[in-house]
């Protein structure tokens, strides 16, 4: 049976299993792949970031702690500093922040916990945020929701909330995935914006006359092209049968499935080729020197904007939400994953630790963070947003306005089987979509088997 989270508003968020499974070693994140082991050099470096104790729980201590974040691209790099230097002045506690790649930090988080962890780590809401708190590798941080739980929505609390009923996770930002696009190619090139399908498929055949890849794609690090995946089930099938489907409740071989690979499948003309050995900042620059007409990404994207033409590529950046399909369903939902932050179950400066995450969920830290990377908004109530882009304003009232809220595949399934399974089989479908049946039939029987585990 799934279980849903209510909104306050009705809306909800996707479903929260007690336990996401046994043997999971490596979950996968959305900015990053399992591209094979990481050598041992690498894991060293990164069980090396831990802030010291090694205790098997959390001490309510204080003392100077340590912050382990996988932003190591520059914009949230420099957003997070400036967050940490915040609290530093605010508190006087010291706090030692360890980076570590985007590859890396996902590929070893398992035994980065399980070693010597950083007090507070960057990690995500959800599946990937229970799997470890059942697991007993997060700490216990229900106190820091007494004190901050009135400045967020229930979504946020149920989204951050383990299987027990406590809180394992402060969120900081959330962004939308839609299909992005330059205004002044749609100006002048007399592009509408699409509302269906069937409108978007004129538009891309436009496009390819004009020659521009219509919809820009990369998928070399595995993760995006779930994104497409997403978009179209929920959009032909509903979120409901989603939900259902990545829960393990519901067969990949179904005709509900095999219509999402179908409908794909007469998309592919207008996919941007060549996208197994493009990552996703590649392809931005691709939509930013207007080469390519649109890109389904979450609002990321737009990291790679800033600061180009002066300013005024960002402000030339828009987005629409995938079109309807099948009208029963219209737009009604959308994938807007949420970030945030975990305490580690054997930190010794739980004190400190517990101040910095409920620093990280006020207003002034969602407003740094939002002000220096303007592809994510703040969940925060209070969180002043008059220096909001009219780019972060669209996003914060398209998620507001959806009915359902899904947090992407490999955040709403197993990371295991996202990561094992779904990635491979998603390049295999774009290198072959002739071989969807055989795929497909691979996909259900590797689910059975990861499922029953």
């Amino acid at each position: 049976m799934v279980h849903h989270h209510p909104r306050q508003d009705g809306r909800r968020v996707p479903p929260s299993p007690s336990s996401l499974g046994k043997g999971l070693s490596v979950p996968v994140n959305r900015r990053s792949v399992l591209g094979g082991a990481v050598g041992l050099s690498a894991l060293a470096a990164l069980t090396a970031c831990g802030g010291g104790g090694g205790g098997a729980s959390v001490s309510e201590g204080t003392g100077d702690i340590t912050f382990g974040s996988n932003q190591s691209d520059a914009v949230p790099k420099a957003a997070y500093k400036k967050i940490i230097d915040g609290f530093m002045k605010e508190s006087g506690s010291k706090v030692t922040i360890n980076t570590v790649d985007h590859n890396t930090y996902q590929e070893q988080i398992n035994s980065y916990l399980q070693g010597d962890p950083d007090d507070v780590f960057s990690w995500f809401s959800g599946y990937r945020m229970r799997f470890f708190a059942d697991q007993g590798l997060a700490g216990d941080i229900s106190s820091v929701w007494d004190n901050i739980g009135s400045n967020f929505s229930e979504s946020f609390k149920a989204a951050s909330t383990g299987s027990d009923g406590k809180q394992y996770f402060v969120p900081l930002s959330y962004y939308p995935w839609a299909v992005f696009y330059r205004k002044s190619v749609f100006e002048d090139k007399g592009y509408e914006v699409p509302k269906t399908l069937d409108e978007m498929t004129a538009v891309s055949e436009d496009m390819l006359k004009e020659g521009l890849a219509p919809i820009a794609f990369g998928d070399k690090d595995g993760w995006p092209g779930m994104g497409t995946f997403d978009i179209l089930n929920m959009r032909i099938n509903g979120y409901d049968y989603h939900t259902k489907l990545l829960a393990g409740e519901d067969s990949w071989e179904s005709d509900q499935v095999k219509e999402v690979f179908n409908t794909w499948t007469k998309l592919l003309p207008y996919q941007q080729k060549g996208g197994l050995g493009r990552d996703w900042q590649e392809t931005a620059q691709g939509l930013l020197q207007k080469k390519s007409g649109m890109y389904l990404l979450g609002m990321f994207v737009s990291q790679q904007f800033q600061g180009a033409e002066g300013g005024d590529a960002l402000k030339d950046l828009d987005f629409f939400t995938f079109p309807e399909i099948n009208p029963d369903y219209g737009t009604d939902s959308i994938d807007a994953p949420i970030d945030g932050f975990m305490m580690s179950a054997k930190t010794q400066n739980g004190g400190t630790a517990k101040k910095l995450l409920e620093f990280l969920g006020s207003a002034e830290a969602e407003k740094i963070n939002a002000d220096a990377d303007k592809g994510l908004v703040g969940p925060a109530n209070d969180m002043d947003t008059s220096d909001y882009t009219e780019l972060q304003k669209k996003a914060a009232k398209v998620v507001g306005e959806a009915k359902n809220i899904a947090q992407f595949m490999d955040r709403d399934t197993r990371p295991d089987f996202a990561s094992t399974v779904m990635i491979p089989s998603i390049q295999s479908f774009i290198k072959n979509p002739k071989d969807i049946n055989n795929i497909l039939k691979d996909v259900e029987a590797q689910k059975k088997a990861i499922f029953a585990a």
